[in-house]
């Protein structure tokens, strides 16, 4: 199966539009197709970068298309449950049970509150969701009433992954109005993620690194 087949499933495309309606309503940042097309290209672009195969670049694809269709149940353990409602939508598809499961896995583990990296394909969606930062993602609402997460999301001006094969890095660069929100509101919400990403980017023999405003803080 390809990525444009899991794009194109009425099913999945309604799920992710109702996961990202309900966080609407629970005051979370976007994740709806903004999100999970970047993160689908950006966990692509990682493993194409790092030579891996067309089909794994497929798998990976597919895998963040999918990955926050769990909050359609409910925002906690909404990784596990993605995983589930995933496999069910995958059994319909011309995809070997090793590749469903992988994509499975990958979903289901995405989340620092109980997930890391298992393999590459998950490493590099773990990546491609969590710098996942930058201003469009906050919702429409007045400034007064953004909560810690849209303050730090719209302090973003510049999001940039670059991956520097000839030093084995992952770099992350952000340019962060420090007007907007601190370096410590920032760290307070991210650490977790950095650190998930460091770990997933050490499974696929890199080192991670965070660059704001020109300083390294990673």
């Amino acid at each position: 199966m390809k990525y444009t087949d899991i794009k194109n499933d009425l099913e999945v495309v309604a799920m992710i539009k109702k996961a990202d309606a309900n966080l609407n309503c629970l005051g979370y940042t976007d994740h709806s197709f903004g999100h999970v097309c970047l993160v689908a290209e950006r966990a692509a672009y990682i493993l194409k970068e790092l030579g891996y195969s067309e089909e794994d670049q497929e798998l990976v694809k597919i895998a963040a298309y999918m990955h926050d269709i769990g909050n359609l149940i409910n925002r906690k353990a909404h990784a596990e449950y993605g995983g589930l409602l995933a496999n069910e939508i995958l059994k319909r598809y011309d995809i070997s049970i090793e590749d469903r499961l992988r994509v499975v896995s990958a979903i289901s583990n995405h989340d620092e509150s109980s997930g890391g990296a298992i393999d590459h394909i998950s490493a590099a969606l773990i990546i491609a969701d969590k710098t996942d930062v930058r201003r469009n993602r906050v919702k429409q609402k007045p400034k007064a009433a953004f909560d810690i997460h849209d303050r730090v999301n719209y302090a973003v001006t510049s999001s940039e992954l670059e991956i520097d094969n000839e030093k084995k890095r992952i770099i992350l660069k952000l340019e962060i109005d420090e007007d907007i929100t601190s370096m410590y509101e920032y760290f307070d919400i991210f650490l977790g993620r950095m650190m998930m990403s460091k770990k997933a980017s050490e499974l696929l023999e890199m080192k991670f690194k965070l660059i704001v405003n020109d300083n390294k803080v990673l």
